[in-house]
């Protein structure tokens, strides 16, 4: 009989547990998608400095003149 009394206490005790558990998994998720955030920011200016390094290696191979049509070619104009 003692043990039918617990079974209320213990389903309390796992509706907090489900609850305090259900906040963390929040959190979680919510960091993961800062750090995803952080990482398509950080894509897009590695990006962009890959383009500055194209556009020096030729005017430094190539001289300016052809660093330009190069780079022109590169970003679509």
């Amino acid at each position: 009989m003692n043990e039918l009394k617990q079974i209320p206490e213990v389903e309390a005790r796992l509706d907090t547990h489900e609850q305090i558990c259900a906040e963390r998994y929040k959190g979680i998720q919510e960091s993961f998608k800062r750090i995803d955030d952080r990482f398509q920011d950080g894509s897009q200016k590695f990006k962009r400095l890959e383009y500055i390094l194209y556009a020096v290696m030729a005017a430094v191979l190539l001289g300016p003149g052809a660093a330009a049509a190069f780079f022109k070619k590169l970003i679509g104009l």
